[in-house]
């Protein structure tokens, strides 16, 4: 049964990637829609489909689905392919969403990433956005079709993007660790994981479920252990003397350590991060440091991809429960106010 139900959605999957541009590195699909969540709104059947694209040569695959897509795209599809990839790549975390799309009977919602960004997220996290997407579990769609073992693999993924998803995997587990106490169970450690990415996440407070991680993990344990299963095996026991800390902070992602340091260091002091680190290892709050870290990275990117959404969304904004047209001169005030704003307060209250 599970295999047919695979097989039916790996179709369904399929014939959704062939409207699209295939010069694609990278596709998978997450959210309610492909893994049952629990909670009030787990309607599975009707959620929307959640889609990025990893692409290597963004402008060329933006000119390419333009013509294959046209009505996908906001106003900004009149200033052609490279505004649009100018947008993707210099607002937000590096990912433009087109929205609410029709697509073979499902509302669908589709990202676009350059590869080369979303190496530097994995490896840095540098916004955890998409990296963060892929810390919980995903299906990755066929991109050479390929089933094995009941599991759908993309074949296109090159080698400094497939360490990169590795490592990005070995990243969250040593995070996890640094925030859990001594003892902990599986379930205390997939949701640690499932929340890095919202950390300090501002949706959480104005908008998301508060429960939204615990409805994540718990009808997916199983699929966490698939995904972190050979990781788990590999590393070691967790160790929370000072110097085992100090070893794990030493392999956070640059962006995390950088964060961390910027906390702890005080003004004038100006140290570097590895002697700051040694000091955060011997800190009784050592977790609750890597967390306010997380919060740093988080809330400015996932307040600026927000915003974005304004510009890349369709014709109209809601305002006030009212629809109201903007041009896209509009759209680009807009964003570039918002920006602005949003760059000033998320200055003010940076952790």
């Amino acid at each position: 049964m599970a295999l047919q139900a695979l097989q039916s959605s790996g179709v369904a999957f399929r014939k959704i990637l062939s409207h699209f541009p295939e010069e694609l590195s990278l596709a998978f699909a997450y959210g309610s829609g492909v893994y049952r969540q629990a909670g009030p709104s787990s309607d599975q059947k009707n959620a929307v489909l959640d889609f990025v694209f990893a692409v290597d040569d963004p402008v060329a695959w933006h000119s390419e689905n333009l013509k294959k897509n046209w009505s996908h795209y906001s106003l900004l599809k009149v200033l052609g392919p490279r505004i649009i990839t100018a947008v993707q790549n210099n607002y937000g975390a590096g990912v433009y969403y087109n929205t609410l799309i029709a697509c073979d009977g499902r509302l669908i919602k589709y990202g676009v990433i350059s590869t080369s960004v979303l190496i530097e997220d994995l490896l840095n996290w540098n916004n955890l956005y998409i990296a963060g997407r892929l810390q919980k579990p995903v299906r990755r769609l066929p991109l050479n079709v390929l089933l094995f073992q009941v599991k759908i693999v993309a074949m296109n993924e090159d080698v400094a993007l497939r360490s990169a998803l590795d490592q990005n995997l070995k990243s969250a587990v040593t995070a996890a660790f640094l925030m859990l106490p001594e003892s902990f169970s599986e379930e205390d450690l997939f949701t640690e994981i499932a929340g890095l990415s919202y950390s300090g996440d501002f949706r959480m407070v104005v908008g998301e479920d508060k429960a939204k991680v615990l409805n994540i993990v718990k009808p997916n344990m199983a699929h966490f252990r698939d995904l972190y299963g050979r990781i788990l095996q590999e590393s070691p026991q967790i160790d929370k003397s000072p110097e085992g800390q100090f070893t794990q902070l030493m392999t956070l992602p640059k962006t995390l350590q950088q964060q961390i340091n910027h906390i702890m260091d005080p003004p004038g002091k100006n140290r570097d991060v590895e002697e700051t680190l040694f000091q955060v290892a011997h800190d009784p709050d050592c977790g609750d440091v890597v967390r306010l870290g997380l919060a740093a990275i988080v809330r400015p990117s996932s307040i600026r991809q927000s915003t974005k959404g304004i510009l890349t969304a369709d014709l109209k904004y809601r305002i006030i429960g009212r629809w109201t047209p903007l041009t896209t001169r509009s759209h680009l005030c807009l964003m570039c106010f918002l920006e602005n704003f949003v760059g000033r307060w998320t200055h003010q209250f940076k952790v």
